[in-house]
């Protein structure tokens, strides 16, 4: 049966209006699509792109029922959106990628319990509710470790790194009663890199080229393209992130980390949507990871994948964001991504810088000669 096709004048439905909403409306619009979106915040990043605007919180279910009456199609723009209002969407037949993408990546047990069941590498790691169980479960796992929580963490938010025992005063102000955490094996890897992909209805998979992230302070800093890395490496990649497709049932753009060691990968977290690192894409490929989503969520053809010899994106934060509007006019060599939020808090992000050329010694050069040192 032939996947149902949303035309161009029909509407996307958003649900999430940050930057992640934005880009995409933004890819909707120049083929001819209508926007709708729903999120709290009045002055969303998305709110100037949408014909209708629904202000209400991620949970609100009479919200989420205009939101559907106005809909052709509906998608999330983030995880951490309101899981039962997702099964609505989905039971109204208006949402293509299911709920159980968004299920599985809203809890990090049952994230690497997917990885786990595709047969993939992930971590030493415990699920633990307590104290007790945290200090039993890294005299196992060892030092050093991370501890996060089950849900809703992001940027290095709801998370703690456990250099050895002296850390455990820590732990124990971090650790609240009556949540649930996962303590990890804090791998010594050699590289980040991400695998960002589209999906169609009808399971064929694009590819982007492999990312290798570079973060500062748990958030990510630097996106390069083509990352440093074994053709070996680039296989188990490409075949781990087809075996989780396949295992969630995704569709649209969904994004998978992972650690690199050696020649091995472990899978790190994954995004059911488009993801920060999959932002070069819209000046260094042919097709964004944004055009693709829309395409796969209205049942059109994916686009194969051409790309720039190389690029590398820059996360413009809060406490830079003097350099993204007053000194833009120095780097004639790049584009710039302003995602329209008006408070300029210190590590929130508020736009992106993508510099292209035709191998990373050209970009890093020429970052060098222009003294680009954002961070």
């Amino acid at each position: 049966m032939s996947p149902k096709v949303i035309r161009p004048g029909q509407t996307i439905g958003i649900l999430g209006g940050g930057q992640l909403g934005r880009m995409m409306a933004v890819a909707a619009r120049y083929m001819g699509y209508k926007i709708a979106v729903m999120d709290p915040a009045e002055d969303c990043p998305c709110a100037p792109l949408a014909d209708k605007q629904i202000i209400a919180a991620y949970d609100d279910k009479e919200a989420a029922q205009k939101l559907s009456e106005v809909s052709d199609v509906i998608t999330y723009e983030f995880e951490n959106v309101d899981l039962e209002v997702a099964k609505l969407f989905e039971e109204a037949g208006k949402l293509p990628q299911g709920s159980l993408a968004l299920a599985v990546t809203q809890n990090r047990s049952k994230e690497k319990q997917a990885a786990v069941d595709a047969g993939l590498s992930v971590p030493e790691y415990r699920i633990i509710e307590s104290y007790d169980q945290c200090k039993e479960a890294l005299e196992s796992i060892g030092y050093p470790a991370v501890v996060k929580t089950i849900s809703g963490g992001y940027d290095g938010k709801g998370q703690l790194k456990l250099e050895d025992e002296s850390s455990l005063d820590e732990l124990s102000s971090f650790i609240k009663e009556g949540g649930i955490y996962i303590v990890e094996q804090w791998l010594l890897f050699d590289l980040e890199i991400s695998q960002v992909f589209t999906r169609g209805m009808d399971g064929i998979i694009r590819t982007f080229p492999l990312a290798e992230n570079i973060h500062k302070n748990h958030i990510l800093h630097e996106t390069r393209v083509p990352a440093n890395v074994s053709e070996a490496v680039r296989q188990k990649a490409d075949e781990a992130v087809r075996v989780l497709a396949d295992e969630i049932g995704v569709v649209g753009t969904f994004a998978v980390e992972m650690f690199v060691k050696g020649d091995d990968i472990y899978i790190n977290e994954m995004a059911p949507r488009p993801h920060n690192s999959g932002h070069f894409t819209i000046e260094a490929c042919n097709v964004s990871q944004f055009e693709q989503h829309v395409r796969a969520i209205c049942g059109l053809p994916l686009l194969p994948v051409h790309t720039f010899g190389a690029a590398v994106m820059v996360n413009v934060l809060g406490k830079h964001r003097g350099i993204l509007i007053d000194k833009i006019e120095q780097y004639e060599g790049c584009h710039f991504h302003d995602y329209g939020k008006g408070e300029a808090r210190t590590n929130r992000k508020m736009g992106h810088l993508t510099f292209i050329g035709n191998d990373l010694k050209e970009i890093a050069t020429y970052m060098e000669t222009n003294q680009i040192h954002l961070w």
